[in-house]
């Protein structure tokens, strides 16, 4: 069973004033375009409102503007698409996860371009290149090893030095920090991906909170804690399945794997 819970054709017309907060101006000024709500994977638990679904506005004809922008690539297209098309009053678009973002993109790409994806793929037996059409109207949800507390926290005991972490799942708005340091990290030196990622996601270390101390023990942590680590983190998100096998034409099985790369957009720019 599919996570997708559309309430067709509903039209809600919100009357907002004196908005004055800029990193709250996001798709609910166009209150009074049609939308339909979008049942998030995550049901909503971490997040502070709670909330399990969001309104999101179809694309129109206006989009396209959005859609050809030279910021339009993939990160920079997802943030405006998601600042443009999300109707949720006061919802802080930034504390989006992963999962729920994909929920949200592939609502817009279905109901604008159709469910249908076509891949291009190698079949094993002959090494050549064929073609096929998969259907992602639905998809289903995979439910991650360990389960949340009632705040959206995880807690992990590191193997080796045995410290008490809290964790929490990165989102939008860490990742977008993170490729920041990317794009501006000089080039020739390795940007610390792995340790920025780690200061976002340790909440507290044996209850103590505070930063500093966070920060500094992070790149000291054995590697066999930080691999134990990563591993955990994993089993924590939430997934969408987003795998699929075909029959290749010399009848052998072919995996497929949907990434959200330029691809994902490519209706958008033919």
């Amino acid at each position: 069973m599919g996570f997708f819970i559309y309430k067709k054709h509903i039209i809600f017309i919100f009357l907002i004033k004196n908005i004055m907060d800029k990193e709250m101006e996001y798709g609910q000024m166009d209150f009074n375009l049609p939308h339909d709500v979008v049942k998030l994977p995550s049901n909503g638990v971490f997040y502070k409102s709670k909330k399990s679904s969001l309104k999101v506005g179809y694309l129109t004809a206006n989009d396209e503007n959005t859609l050809m922008s030279p910021n339009a690539g993939k990160d920079g297209l997802v943030n405006l698409l998601l600042r443009g098309k999300i109707y949720e009053p006061g919802f802080d678009l930034k504390q989006l996860i992963d999962v729920d973002v994909q929920a949200i993109l592939f609502f817009l790409r279905n109901t604008a371009f159709g469910s249908d994806y076509t891949f291009e793929l190698t079949d094993p037996a002959t090494n050549k290149k064929f073609e096929v059409t998969l259907d992602f109207s639905e998809i289903n949800f995979l439910k991650p090893i360990h389960e949340p507390d009632s705040d959206g926290y995880f807690f992990f005991t590191l193997p080796k030095t045995q410290k008490n972490l809290k964790i929490r799942l990165l989102n939008i708005g860490d990742q977008n920090e993170i490729d920041d340091i990317i794009d501006k990290y000089p080039k020739g030196m390795v940007a610390p991906v792995v340790t920025k990622k780690l200061e976002k996601q340790i909440v507290s270390i044996d209850n103590d909170t505070d930063r500093t101390k966070i920060v500094t023990f992070i790149p000291q942590m054995p590697i066999s804690d930080s691999k134990a680590l990563k591993k955990f983190i994993k089993e924590c998100e939430p997934k969408l399945d987003l795998s699929r096998t075909v029959i290749a034409p010399s009848g052998e099985n072919v995996e497929v794997n949907f990434t959200f790369g330029v691809e994902f957009f490519r209706p958008f720019f033919e």
